[in-house]
């Protein structure tokens, strides 16, 4: 029998798996991506048009090496593929399959989506063949960023010196774009409130449904609300607050963002290491799930085995249904992200985990726990007030029951407690005042709100949403103002320009359209050259119109003339900075020194 080999993404993960599997089997990293698009071939592109597009590859270079000892210890061994559960692993595996020589039919796939002993194991004993449609899917998602990407980036750095633009990338930097124009063009108004204050409460004055206030409208209630105020109404009702479902990669960087402080780049950095796993003592191990996920549905075993736990630990009223939230293009049948085992508490593993894996892999598993017990219950009690003909309202609300909050032990929730009332009791307010309110703009985006408008757009996949705000970042296209997002004066520039002649295909409907046919692409139900084929020929025609009438920007000057041929000196940008020099370049090579 032939000795094994396993083909992994990470290096990290080569280690982990290779203390489960023995010595007869060598596990090996491809170190992520082996091979690219060339940039060969009309534009650059790597593409033959003229052969239904078809892509020309290459390997990447620096990959050489990895490729070479790839082959060199592949002979005479039994390969198995061993990429990431997901469409971008399968291409992976799908190139790696064929510099190794591989047949496309031949069972060499092995899926996990946890990285401990029993979930390899099982894995070993399921091999499959490479999933084409999700190779052809992940194909025509990389050839349309490659199109887009290429032509509109030197466009517009001919043109207007911005640096790149990309199918999903832009159309974040236009929400930001336009979120900025709509706060721009708010016009801020003032209206009223009414608070009326007793002994032991406050109440609001019920404003009918979408009215405001004017101040003499509020300044005439206020003299009409006399003592006593009469209580005419007590209403008590239970309100469910039922778990949130485990986390899936947006909800995952949002949760981290607000609660963590931690950007969406170093949450998936974090999450990759608990993922490829850990040395628990002696033994290396993952300690969650597959973090690339937009699924919240969990696995049967460890329903159980949280049912289990919740039992043991709280009680079987703590118990309660999982409610999975199944997006209609939910990519894949993962999981959410859930710890691999719930033997592994947080606070037991806390002394083998930086700081941020801690924090991280406790928010991980108090919310997949959590996720499966009973609704938390709280009586809500709200009174009405009359005075005048006026009506006041006052809410107040008790816990009556933890249920799913008795996981997150530090945050513990406030009861608003409300004196003994009774209807027809009457109160002395001590004070009825009306409240000058002005209504405010709409708040620029977080990098939380940001995925989280991206997610419920479908622009894009979660697994992407940490890159594409840091290209954003990168190409000086946005700033941080108080932890939010502004546009910086050339992002604004590339948005608009790009809307001006890229309108059709650079907005949120056409993108998450995409996302829908490349979906379709996965199922088997369309093909990537139909794709891409419909889309390059109405893309192209868009950027032969933009070479021509796009506006071409040129560098700012400076006041001062050239030393040498008494042309403008302008500011002129490169790789290490801003500097000066002769706007006669290259007939003119002048640069001014600091």
């Amino acid at each position: 029998m032939k000795k094994k080999l396993i083909i992994v993404e990470s290096p990290s993960k080569s280690k982990t798996i290779a203390s489960y599997v023995g010595n007869d089997v060598l596990v090996l990293s491809s170190k992520g991506h082996i091979r690219d698009l060339a940039t060969t071939g009309v534009d650059g592109l790597g593409l033959d048009i003229k052969d239904h597009f078809k892509p020309k590859y290459t390997v990447i270079p620096g990959k050489q090496a990895t490729v070479k000892e790839l082959i060199d210890k592949s002979k005479g061994r039994d390969v198995l593929i061993a990429t990431d559960p997901d469409r971008e692993g399968e291409a992976i595996g799908w190139h790696l399959a064929e510099v190794l020589g591989l047949s496309s039919t031949e069972s060499n796939r092995i899926v996990f989506r946890e990285i401990t002993k029993p979930a390899i194991l099982e894995a070993l004993n399921h091999p499959r063949p490479i999933d084409q449609h999700l190779v052809y899917s992940q194909e025509a998602r990389r050839i349309l960023d490659r199109i887009i990407g290429f032509k509109l980036s030197k466009l517009l750095q001919a043109k207007i010196k911005s640096k790149s633009a990309g199918r999903v990338q832009s159309v974040a930097l236009k929400l930001i774009v336009d979120l900025e124009k709509e706060i721009e063009a708010f016009i801020p108004e003032t209206y009223f409130e009414i608070e009326a204050t007793f002994q032991h409460l406050k109440a609001d004055y019920l404003i009918p449904e979408k009215m405001r206030l004017s101040q003499s409208e509020a300044e005439k209630i206020v003299l009409e609300s006399t003592n006593p105020f009469t209580i005419t109404d007590i209403q008590k009702r239970d309100s469910k607050r039922n778990p949130k479902p485990a986390f899936i990669t947006s909800t995952l960087q949002q949760d981290a963002i607000s609660n963590l402080s931690m950007s969406a780049t170093r949450t998936m950095m974090v999450a990759q290491a608990l993922y490829e796993g850990k040395e628990i003592n002696g033994e290396i191990t993952g300690l969650i799930t597959y973090m690339r996920t937009d699924s919240t549905r969990l696995a049967e075993p460890f329903i159980h085995e949280a049912q289990a736990y919740i039992e043991k630990n709280f009680g079987k009223a703590y118990l309660g249904k999982y409610l999975v939230s199944t997006k209609a293009n939910a990519q894949d049948a993962h999981e959410a992200i859930r710890p691999t085992s719930l033997s592994r508490t947080p606070e037991s593993l806390e002394p083998y985990l930086s700081k941020d894996e801690y924090r991280l892999y406790k928010r991980i598993y108090q919310r997949a726990v959590a996720s499966l017990m009973s609704p938390a219950i709280f009586e809500i009690t709200k009174v009405t007030l009359s005075s005048g003909g006026h009506i006041y309202q006052v809410e107040g609300s008790v816990e009556k029951f933890e249920g799913h909050l008795k996981m997150f032990t530090e945050s513990k929730n406030k009861d608003k407690l409300l004196p003994h009332l009774e209807v027809g009791q009457q109160l002395n307010a001590k004070d009825v005042l009306a409240i000058e309110k002005v209504t405010t703009p709409p708040t620029r985006y977080s990098e939380a709100t940001l995925i989280k408008e991206l997610e419920n757009q479908g622009i894009g996949r979660p697994s992407t949403y940490a890159q594409i705000i840091q290209t954003l970042k990168s190409r000086d296209y946005v700033e941080l103002e108080e932890k939010r997002f502004k546009p910086t004066k050339q992002g604004r520039l590339t948005s608009e320009q790009l809307d001006i002649f890229f309108d059709k295909i650079i907005n949120v409907e056409y993108t998450s359209k995409m996302e829908t046919v490349l979906d379709e692409i996965a199922d088997g139900k369309q093909k990537g050259s139909h794709l891409i084929s419909r889309f390059y020929n109405s893309f192209i025609p868009m950027v032969e119109v933009a070479e021509k009438e796009m506006k071409k920007i040129g560098p700012k000057q400076t006041g001062e003339m050239c030393p040498v041929c008494g042309k403008p000196l302008v500011i002129r940008k490169s790789k290490y900075g801003e500097f000066t020099a002769c706007s006669g370049f290259p007939s003119c090579k002048y640069v001014k020194k600091d």
